[in-house]
């Protein structure tokens, strides 16, 4: 995807605060798109987005308008 941005396994792994190994091991499980440009693996915004939504445990739900209005 041209509009796409790419982060390294570092970067990934230091937003998801796992250890890189943990990355590499999604990729080579192929549980994580990635992409080999030779001077490592690059991980686009959509894949990761689909990654981490492939593994959630409910869907997230949003505050009716009363709630919000509590909390206010």
């Amino acid at each position: 995807m041209p509009q796409d941005r790419y982060q390294t396994v570092q970067e990934v792994a230091e937003r998801l605060e796992v250890a890189e190994a943990t990355v590499r091991h999604w990729i080579k499980s192929r549980a994580l798109r990635a992409i080999d440009i030779g001077k490592g693996w690059r991980i686009s915004n959509t894949d990761l987005g689909q990654f981490l939504t492939s593994r959630e445990t409910t869907t997230r739900q949003h505050p009716s308008r009363s709630e919000a209005d509590r909390d206010n």
